[in-house]
């Protein structure tokens, strides 16, 4: 492989905002791998985020983008699984598996696309330093016949559009809208580009924490939701605490701390045949390889606000941010019922714009 842009290369990130800002180029915020593609002739290389190669867990990826892209060329993208309508993440997460059999077999029963939205390279000529608006007119043209599994991400520069997106597009699975200076040129690993996250607020029962791995003090709090069965799942985590809030939060739930998981609603995590029936923490995956997986149970009846961006199935997507104790709920009144369900929106419209 012989490019003007050659791997590794980290993507151009993001950086929070709480609105959208003006004199952009607006586009969707896709929820899947981020993947920088490097096609050179017969070679094809998928990079993750760090870097390291996606290549061998996407096989029908590689077939469809070397008959849809340019004979030499690198692109910033995603890659997403559609059900239903809707982004999967989780098929997406089951797609990194060590087993070239399993790798095979999900290619055929959950295959991937990929949505492109940048153009690093094209022939001989890096893009690197080429406004935003000159890379995004090339994008265009290099994928003007590209075809289903292969996208292009739609954009606009007009705000109003990229507020409607935001509203509607959350049905589909779509979690914000990306805001990108139009002169903007590559700046790979910087975070250059704005990104606006939906956020809304549940109520959760705290049933555990993991401490800190710098010391006695909290490193998160395990929070819970009951089902329709009044069985209490575990949907996530709020981790991001200033250290003086961490040695805090562990004095003030010491009162709570069980000295055996007995009892406890989440009693069975160490069994992996549990964790089928019931959401846990701690379930075993190969993500977590040896890491550390226990926790400290803590009796469910305290109950905190969190806000969160958007639910995967029926745990929270990203970590949770802690907004406050609410010492007039009860544990029993934290419930799915509470949350919002965005409304739906096919992401065939999405990719179809």
């Amino acid at each position: 492989m012989d490019l003007p842009v050659m791997p590794p290369v980290k993507p151009m990130l993001a950086k929070s905002a709480a609105s959208i800002p003006p004199g952009m180029q607006y586009e969707a915020k896709w929820d899947g791998f981020r993947a920088i593609v490097f096609r050179d002739g017969d070679d094809l290389e998928i990079g993750s985020r760090s870097g390291k190669p996606l290549t061998r867990y996407f096989p029908e990826l590689v077939t469809a983008l070397l008959a849809n892209l340019p004979q030499r060329c690198v692109l910033d993208g995603e890659i997403v699984i559609v059900r239903a309508g809707r982004l999967d993440f989780d098929a997406l997460l089951e797609r990194i598996h060590p087993a070239d059999s399993r790798v095979r077999m999900l290619a055929e029963t959950t295959p991937a696309s990929f949505v492109a939205f940048d153009l690093l390279a094209l022939g001989d000529d890096s893009l690197l330093d080429t406004p935003l608006l000159r890379r995004r007119v090339a994008l265009t043209e290099a994928l003007r016949d590209a075809a289903d599994p292969v996208f292009t991400a739609p954009t606009t520069d007009d705000i109003g559009l990229a507020r409607q997106w935001f509203q509607q597009y959350e049905g589909a699975g779509l979690d914000g809208i990306i805001a990108k200076r139009p002169d903007l040129g590559y700046r790979p690993n910087e975070r250059v580009m704005v990104k606006i996250k939906h956020e809304r607020t549940a109520d959760c029962v705290v049933a555990g924490l993991r401490p800190h791995k710098t010391g006695p003090v909290v490193g998160s709090l395990l929070l819970g939701l009951h089902d329709a069965a009044g069985r209490l799942q575990h949907v996530g985590v709020c981790a991001s605490f200033p250290m003086r809030r961490r040695e805090e939060l562990m004095a003030e739930l010491e009162p709570l701390r069980m000295s055996t998981v007995e009892g406890h609603p989440w009693a069975a995590w160490a069994d992996e045949e549990a964790h089928a029936a019931s959401r846990m923490p701690g379930a075993p995956s190969r993500w977590t390889g040896t890491k550390d997986l226990s926790w400290v149970p803590l009796i469910p009846e305290r109950v905190c606000e969190v806000a969160y961006d958007h639910m995967q199935g029926d745990r929270f997507r990203h970590t949770a941010q802690f907004r406050r104790w609410r010492p007039d709920r009860e544990p029993e009144e934290c419930t799915y019922a509470q949350l919002e369900e965005p409304v739906g929106y096919d992401l065939a419209e999405v990719l179809g714009s």
